[in-house]
């Protein structure tokens, strides 16, 4: 069976021509943002500097949430000096809460061309739910909590304790792939195979094959002396990211590890990268934004602050084709930030920290948080006669 497909690490930047970064340094690399987002024409970017806002910036008058509304307790009603609303900003909207997760939501997935949408959960179970309903239809006991989830082609592979599980949704095949020690923490897939991050540090490798109902186990890449949190892939490149707070670089052809990144104090929850671009998240409170000048000589060429942690990021483009990265933080809100300026255009609020962002087709994109709670959003088209 195969299981190739596109890189995840899907691109909001491309790696050649001329590249800013806010202290005037010129890299080379491409500045058109990629169709591979959702599919729509690219749109040119420029720099990494505080600029370039868009009609849907957030505005610094807008309130924050009420968190007496949030648990359902506020009795201010329109009175409230605060907002009643899951959200800040313009350009999005929520369309449905997805309940039944009894405790923190560790992944989503659409697979292509089906209707379902697939979660699981760390209360040890995964969920199937209707897209035209919103309805959970099934309900699947796993008998372990669920680190992550991700799927590829047919394929929805999840990741628990000491295994991942393989599930086809065409022919109804499972498999229980060993070789993981500890909890499986994140998982990617390229070039032909499924790399899973696991507790003890190592990333393990097993290689999809046509002519075998199977997966075969193909290596074990080890270097990293904590937990495999976060895992990327970019042009034969294999990125992941560690509680001992570095990013190792590994050539998906050798399973070589070339290259280890150290710049974050904490340790490194999620990579995303940008053909050209890694953008990497840490508990350190920043987001910083790697560039290899030349060779495997990467540097930060941009770091951005946040006042919390951050734990998840996942970059899309928006109804007008805009990139905008999205940064999940630990005191349970969302940022929204346009990209390269990263001027925030929006929060989204939940009422635990979000551990999960997944985007969708046809402008859809999904969150999850520790409380089980898996929402809905859906970009929207800039209002007529809006400045562009």
């Amino acid at each position: 069976m195969e299981i190739k497909g596109v890189d995840r690490g899907r691109n909001l930047c491309g790696n050649k021509g001329d590249f800013t970064n806010p202290n005037g340094n010129v890299f080379r690399r491409n500045t058109m943002v990629s169709r591979a987002l959702i599919g729509d024409p690219p749109t040119k970017i420029s720099t990494f500097c505080p600029k370039n806002s868009s009609v849907w910036t957030l505005k610094p008058q807008e309130k924050t949430v009420c968190k007496y509304w949030m648990s359902g307790h506020c009795t201010r009603g329109d009175k409230c000096w605060y907002s009643h609303s899951w959200s800040l900003g313009g350009g999005f909207a929520m369309l449905a809460k997805l309940e039944g997760h009894k405790k923190a939501v560790q992944g989503v997935a659409l697979p292509s061309g089906s209707d379902k949408l697939y979660s699981g959960s760390s209360d040890g179970t995964a969920r199937i739910w209707d897209c035209n309903t919103g309805k959970c239809v099934q309900l699947i006991k796993l008998g372990n909590e669920v680190g992550c989830l991700i799927t590829e082609g047919p394929w929805v592979f999840i990741g628990m304790k000491n295994v991942v599980k393989a599930l086809n949704i065409h022919t109804a095949n499972e498999f229980n792939l060993k070789g993981p020690v500890g909890q499986v923490y994140a998982m990617v897939v390229a070039s032909d195979m499924l790399f899973a991050g696991a507790q003890n540090g190592a990333i393990i490798v097993w290689r999809g094959s046509s002519k075998a109902s199977s997966f075969q186990a193909a290596a074990s890449l080890e270097g990293h002396t904590g937990a495999v949190l976060c895992l990327a892939v970019g042009e034969k490149k294999l990125f992941s990211g560690s509680a001992d707070q570095t990013i190792r670089v590994w050539d998906t052809d050798t399973l070589h590890c070339i290259k280890s990144l150290n710049g974050h104090a904490d340790a490194v929850m999620s990579l995303l990268y940008c053909n050209g671009c890694l953008f990497s998240c840490s508990l350190d409170c920043t987001v910083k934004v790697w560039f290899a000048k030349e060779g495997q000589n990467w540097e930060v060429i941009y770091s951005h602050n946040e006042e919390n942690g951050v734990l998840t990021l996942c970059g899309m483009n928006d109804a007008e084709t805009k990139p905008v990265l999205f940064c999940s933080c630990n005191d349970n809100t969302v940022r929204l930030y346009e990209l390269p300026s990263f001027s925030e255009r929006g929060r989204l609020f939940s009422k635990q920290e979000v551990r999960v962002i997944e985007r969708g087709p046809d402008g859809l994109f999904f969150t999850g948080d520790a409380t089980g709670s898996l929402t809905v959003w859906r970009w929207l088209q800039k209002p007529q006669g809006g400045a562009s």
